[in-house]
């Protein structure tokens, strides 16, 4: 593997209203450099390689899916990229629809279902998942059309309400959550301003996230504590500061 402390993390982001989150303060703290691409946007586009990156991350992509006709635009491009990223032992951190993208690339596939809008709660499935690190039990914000059918080798790290994946684990150092475990509560409701379909009972569930944003914020601490070690990336930082 190439020295990733050298490297920022490719980020690539779906909608306007979806982004790191709160997830951002947690990497920025720990001196993890990020990059973001857009390819929405005009002039916008997908990274050509992963060479020059320490790992990818894949967010979600609101009413965008992964199966039928409202399949992500950059769906085939960002395949390449996450199985190049795989083929070179970089990590990919996959998010609603990206959860999906690393499934697929990584050997398994995706499902049609509807766009669902949820806030629950997620339980873990192994005691050391994410090196011992995620909470028993934390928030699950979902904002997704579609879900990951998991490659042969992945773990399921955690389930939802329903017992259905919530966070696997592939190729080692590979992660994807099916919902965003550093959502604020205005990304949805930028998501709803920016495309003209409306999950069932968003109201409702709005107000339900609303009452778990706190917990989320907190669970986080721990969860990104556990990633951030089990991807490489705070150990590539701690060794290039050795070596400067």
């Amino acid at each position: 593997m190439n020295n990733i402390s050298q490297y920022p993390i490719f980020v690539i982001q779906h909608t306007s209203g979806e982004f790191l989150g709160l997830m951002e303060d947690h990497l920025e703290g720990r001196g993890i450099r990020f990059n973001y691409f857009r390819p929405f946007t005009a002039g916008g586009g997908i990274p050509a390689t992963m060479e020059f990156s320490a790992g990818l991350i894949l967010l979600g992509g609101g009413p965008w899916g992964t199966t039928g006709g409202r399949a992500v635009p950059t769906l085939t491009e960002e395949l390449v990229l996450a199985r190049q990223a795989i083929e070179l032992g970089k990590p990919v951190v996959g998010i609603g629809l990206g959860a999906q993208i690393l499934a697929i690339a990584a050997g398994g596939g995706s499902a049609p279902s509807d766009l669902t809008f949820e806030a629950g709660e997620a339980t873990r499935a192994r005691d050391d998942a994410l090196g011992g690190f995620l909470p028993e039990r934390f928030p699950l914000v979902t904002f997704m059309r579609d879900r990951p059918l998991l490659p042969p080798d992945a773990q399921v790290l955690a389930t939802d309400m329903r017992g259905d994946t919530a966070l696997f684990r592939t190729r080692g150092n590979s992660f994807g959550f099916t919902g965003h475990p550093g959502a604020k509560a205005g990304m949805a409701e930028d998501l709803i301003m920016e495309f003209d379909e409306l999950p069932d009972s968003f109201g409702e569930t709005l107000d339900r996230f609303r009452g778990i944003q706190k917990p989320l914020e907190d669970s986080l601490v721990y969860i990104m504590t556990g990633l951030i070690q089990a991807t490489g990336w705070m150990q590539a930082v701690t060794g290039a500061r050795a070596d400067g």
